[in-house]
């Protein structure tokens, strides 16, 4: 095998934001921050906004849209057409 080619993985821990859920995983992935695992283990950390213990799909809970504002700005854009009685 060619010297100096591969990624260098290493040990991350990947914390979802949104769920407070911490996973450790090899990765290549350059981050700036570290975190302290439970067994006192330093580890660098990247921070993410979805993950299995977040992603609707996985947890089977719905994300909440805001159904109202998207009428208003339906509305807004189009108007509304007032029917006249002959």
């Amino acid at each position: 095998m060619k010297n100096d080619i591969h990624p260098n993985y290493r040990e991350v821990v990947f914390w979802d934001l949104s769920s407070d859920f911490k996973f450790i995983t090899r990765s290549t992935i350059e981050t700036s921050e570290n975190i302290t695992w439970e067994d006192g283990t330093v580890y660098p950390v990247y921070k993410v906004e979805v993950s299995s213990k977040s992603h609707p799909f996985y947890t089977g809970k719905n994300v909440l849209v805001d159904t109202a504002g998207r009428v208003d700005k339906f509305r807004k854009r189009y108007g509304t057409k007032e029917t006249t009685e002959a």
